[in-house]
């Protein structure tokens, strides 16, 4: 596969966050986009629903991946289980195996994955373990597979971001675990779609991770006071203390934000974790974005823009929130 080729591509998962911004920038950039959904009603509202083909099948079933996988260059992976379920793990697992078998039966020529960066060794928490476990699955499918490792992703409708949107807004005052004093790398939706675009048309047969993040590193109470100063509020008080395990402290967020227990609890979770990019090897393949990396007060900026209207996907910048979105988001 070469950079001047325009492949046949099929998203999973278009439904969602991440989906339903990718599949008009697909569109934009002139891919060709086929979409797997197990309701193709839930479709029919979004603006760029005309433009892509269609296969109404769950992603649990080899017979439906062999329909939807037929004929495809690129797939892009943006399924998993994160739901609050005990048995999340099982079911990523499953559902990769059989996306991999699918994809090297149909001789997909590569699949694109988005996971989450994580530190190298140690323990991890169970969400982040998951993902890693499913882009090794993937990448031992026998078909070449980029996996792109992100860790907070800024913009509306993002989970990550709704639950410090609400947790800055609401607590003028907090006591939060040790874990906000932990380095993190966050990136732009923008950014995001830029290397997932990226990846379908880098030349080669990459078979490995790339680590993607924004221009700084910062602490998550670094974050919440950057957040803070963009959205025009005074500074927040933050308090640690030394004991606050991730369950009760996923609680505490369960109560404060919209977030829900079971996207909140792994994602809380996650946060025990320092994650910074070791490398930047994802740029000398796609390049950066064109106007360079998006910093964290632009970033934010993009995502608090904007009336409260929510227009479809693909019309406003990405870091809005849109007609996908969850209820809760915003």
């Amino acid at each position: 596969m070469t950079s001047s080729q325009q492949p046949s591509v099929l998203v999973t998962g278009a439904t969602g966050y991440i989906g339903s911004r990718l599949v008009p920038v697909l569109l934009d950039a002139g891919l060709r986009v086929r979409v797997l959904t197990r309701s193709a009603d839930r479709l029919r509202a979004r603006r760029w629903a005309d433009d892509v083909e269609v296969v109404e099948g769950d992603a649990t079933s080899r017979q439906d991946l062999d329909r939807a996988l037929a004929g495809i260059d690129v797939a892009y992976y943006l399924l998993h289980s994160m739901d609050g379920k005990d048995d999340f793990e099982q079911r990523d697992r499953d559902l990769a195996r059989t996306f991999g078998l699918a994809a090297q039966g149909a001789d997909v020529g590569r699949i694109v994955y988005l996971s989450g960066l994580h530190p190298d060794g140690g323990h991890l928490s169970p969400h982040l373990a998951s993902r890693v476990e499913v882009g090794d699955l993937l990448m031992a499918s026998g078909v070449p597979t980029v996996v792109l490792q992100a860790a907070i992703i800024i913009g509306s409708g993002s989970a990550s971001f709704e639950m410090l949107r609400h947790l800055t807004r609401k607590l003028p005052v907090m006591v939060t675990p040790k874990w906000v004093n932990n380095r993190i790398q966050p990136i732009a939706i923008a950014d995001i779609l830029h290397y997932l675009v990226g990846a379908a048309t880098v030349e080669g047969d990459a078979n490995r991770t790339f680590d993607v993040g924004g221009p700084e590193v910062l602490t998550y109470r670094e974050m919440i006071q950057r957040f803070a100063s963009v959205a025009g509020l005074r500074e927040r008080a933050i308090r640690t203390v030394p004991v606050l395990t991730p369950g009760l402290a996923s609680h505490w967020v369960g109560l404060v934000t919209p977030v829900p227990s079971g996207i909140a609890k792994p994602l809380v979770g996650s946060l025990i974790h320092e994650v910074v990019c070791q490398e930047d090897d994802i740029d000398d393949l796609v390049g950066p974005p064109q106007d360079g990396k998006t910093g964290f007060d632009d970033a934010v900026r993009a995502a608090l823009d904007g009336a409260k209207d929510r227009p479809e996907p693909g019309t406003v910048d990405p870091a809005r929130l849109t007609a996908a979105d969850p209820d809760w988001a915003g």
